[in-house]
């Protein structure tokens, strides 16, 4: 008699977790703006001011909208980065929970998308909200009976309890994922904003790069990458660097230094325009701070396999971090095979077109298909691959990037033979790095 009890109050509780899990899948209702067509507005084209005006009472709030909307990509694939951009009609804007107005809709909050799926115009956010949750104590209630119920079947038999808590502890799981899922996402973008505004890290990275140059055996040649944080700095160095006190190795060819004192003092700071050296932020290490690689380092091509999405949003991420340390830089973008993410080119990168790069021999370039061992050269240029290489992209890349080259840096969304860089994507929004033997998080 306890085990069919058991066994009937597991099913209603997996019937009322699946009908919870899917309705806070669909995530939660957030106000938007859907930006018309000026030529169906009496006022012509629609800016962020006067949608802050009409929806929340003053202009002066036009930056809220900007911040709630900034890099996110819209239907058309196009992305909101600075209060100058034209709006688009179709796009999608977020707004504060306080907008009010006739223009002022509800749509649903994805999580792991930028876009927005419109609900009806008409639906109240009480409505929905009312419609796609199950309330709280209800869910108590279920749990607490199927605890119970076990409690009289343990009786019986101990080994169908950790049989059920088991169940249970999946389903619990099953009804957090969406959350948790909500909850990266939101830290992911957290990071993305930081990047953004966080200049000082930079200059720290480089005054660090050349401290360690100067007193490397060979100058310029020893930092691989640098990781900058409260406690102090660690960099990755030539396998025959030694550097001295209060330098202690961590293992390998990683070296650490505490926090030496505050702030940015100056010393040994490297040029960042004249230096061959690159350094962009990967992402947040597992220490807590910004990972700076050096895309000189690449030699070729960087490969970033696993996740697609996570893939695109590491390049998108490089792609941004490049646009603040080498303003103007030369960029391709090539679709790759059918089904790859769309890739947004920053407003400080050139932008050309797939047939427009330079296809001549770097100063110096070795000809042949395979290189022995990776070497350093500046980043005259990137080419991007949203995708794996087709065979006509392979061949473009090889003349870009490969030995003998143009002396181009190719980032690659997917696997591709002769990449001296292979980094993995995983779908919670991290990134393996294997050459350093670290995971990075990375931004939104």
């Amino acid at each position: 008699m306890g085990y069919a009890v058991a066994a009937i109050l597991l099913a209603c509780l997996g019937i009322f977790g699946a009908a919870f899990a899917a309705t806070a899948a669909e995530g939660d209702l957030v106000n938007v703006f859907v930006v018309p067509d000026p030529a169906q507005t009496a006022d012509g084209a629609v800016t962020l001011q006067s949608i802050a005006a009409g929806t929340l009472g003053t202009p002066a709030r036009a930056g809220e909208i900007l911040e709630l909307n900034r890099g996110l990509a819209q239907p058309d694939g196009a992305v909101l980065n600075g209060p100058g951009d034209q709006l688009r009609p179709g796009w999608v804007l977020r707004l504060p929970p306080d907008a009010v107005g006739p223009e002022v809709k509800q749509a649903r909050d994805r999580a792991g998308t930028d876009i927005l799926a419109e609900a009806p115009a008409s639906a109240s956010p009480g409505v929905a909200a009312d419609r796609q949750s199950i309330p709280l104590p209800a869910v108590v209630a279920v749990i607490a009976t199927f605890l119970l119920a076990l409690v009289t079947a343990g009786i019986v038999g101990r080994r169908k309890v950790r049989a059920g808590f088991a169940v249970l502890a999946g389903m619990v799981r099953k009804l957090g994922d969406p959350a948790r899922r909500r909850r990266r996402l939101m830290q992911r973008r957290g990071i993305g904003r930081q990047f953004a505004t966080d200049a000082d890290s930079a200059r720290r990275a480089y005054e660090i790069m050349g401290e360690l140059a100067s007193a490397a055996r060979r100058p310029g040649e020893a930092v691989h990458a640098l990781c900058v944080n409260d406690s102090g700095v660690t960099v990755w160095l030539e396998g025959a660097e030694t550097p001295d006190a209060p330098w202690s190795n961590s293992g390998g060819t990683r070296w650490h230094r505490p926090v030496a004192g505050a702030g940015y003092s100056g010393a040994g700071a490297v040029d960042q325009a004249s230096t061959v050296a690159c350094l962009v932020r990967a992402g947040i290490s597992t220490d807590g701070g910004p990972l700076f690689v050096d895309l000189s380092r690449v030699d070729g091509v960087l490969s970033l396999t696993g996740d697609g999405l996570v893939a695109r949003d590491m390049v998108n991420n490089l792609l941004s971090e490049l646009a603040r340390a080498r303003p103007n830089t030369p960029v391709t973008i090539l679709p790759g095979t059918a089904g790859a993410h769309r890739i947004s080119v920053p407003s400080g990168l050139h932008q050309l077109s797939p047939e427009a790069p330079p296809v001549t021999s770097a100063p110096g370039a070795d000809r042949g298909t395979v290189r022995a061992a990776a070497s350093r050269r500046p980043v005259r240029g990137l080419v991007v691959v949203a995708g794996v290489p087709t065979e006509r992209e392979s061949a473009e890349l090889a003349a870009l990037c490969g030995p003998g080259g143009a002396g181009w840096t190719g980032l690659v969304c997917g696997d591709v033979g002769g990449a001296h860089w292979r980094w993995h994507a995983h779908r919670d929004g991290h990134v393996d790095v294997p050459v350093l033997d670290v995971r990075v998080t990375v931004p939104a």
